[in-house]
């Protein structure tokens, strides 16, 4: 059989780029999109892959990108991530906006371009990373469950929108990862971004990888519609248990 192309977005770190590595040990023929061209460039030489460079929030870049991808079995929707802890009242619209761009419409962007590729593979698979805040709220994090919800909404739309053809579609929905999210979500400050995970052993990047190739490698007429996988000792988005 012809080797399966799968595209990994956001594949320079964190959960993309550990899902490349999986995927790639699987005989997946990986494509990596990310922002960050030497890093992606690195990874793609380790794992035998691809490297473009990839921002899910231009068209432009999207296009460019998907023209060097005529063959595509799968496609990891997995660029995303959060901005700040506000509440409503304090909220920073741009914050929002940014959120917005990424996880909603650069999911929307990838899939609207790739499902042709998909579809004609005969054996297509979409698989998107939301989180569990595409299930739930907590205070502080409506700008990021708002986006999160939207873009669960998106990808379970699409499963009845293509049922009857021969594309696969997975939601996975992490609980806490320690990679660089809480970093980034606020702002470089290391010292909060670790308490975020304080007293408590959280998912690794490698953990849901194994989740998503997992998925990935299941028989064709085998379709994992969602799946939520969080730490022992998280119990929702907002009640976790801490050693202290």
């Amino acid at each position: 059989m012809d080797t399966r192309v799968a595209v990994v977005t956001g594949a320079s770190a964190g959960i993309g780029e550990a899902t490349a590595r999986a995927l790639a040990a699987e005989g997946y023929e990986v494509v990596l999109g990310a922002r960050r061209a030497e890093r992606l460039t690195a990874l793609a030489n380790q794992v035998g892959g691809r490297a473009h460079v990839l921002d899910v929030t231009s068209q432009e870049s999207v296009d460019a990108f998907t023209a060097q991808v005529p063959t595509c079995h799968l496609l990891v929707n997995n660029a995303g991530g959060a901005l700040g802890l506000d509440p409503v009242a304090n909220a920073d619209v741009e914050q929002w906006r940014r959120m917005y761009e990424t996880n909603v419409l650069g999911t929307l962007r990838m899939t609207k371009a790739l499902l042709p590729a998909l579809e004609a593979s005969e054996d297509g698979h979409i698989i998107t990373v939301t989180s569990i805040a595409a299930l739930e709220t907590y205070d502080g994090g409506a700008g990021y469950t708002a986006a999160k919800h939207a873009q669960g909404a998106l990808h379970r739309t699409l499963r009845g929108e293509l049922l009857g053809k021969p594309i696969r579609l997975t939601e996975v929905c992490p609980g806490m990862v320690e990679t660089e999210f809480s970093l980034v979500r606020f702002d470089g400050d290391e010292g909060r971004a670790a308490g975020v995970y304080e007293g408590l052993t959280p998912l690794t990047a490698e953990d849901v990888a194994d989740v998503i190739a997992f998925a990935a490698t299941r028989p064709p007429h085998v379709n994992l519609d969602q799946i939520v996988i969080k730490p022992r000792a998280q119990a929702s988005a907002s009640r976790a248990h801490r050693e202290r």
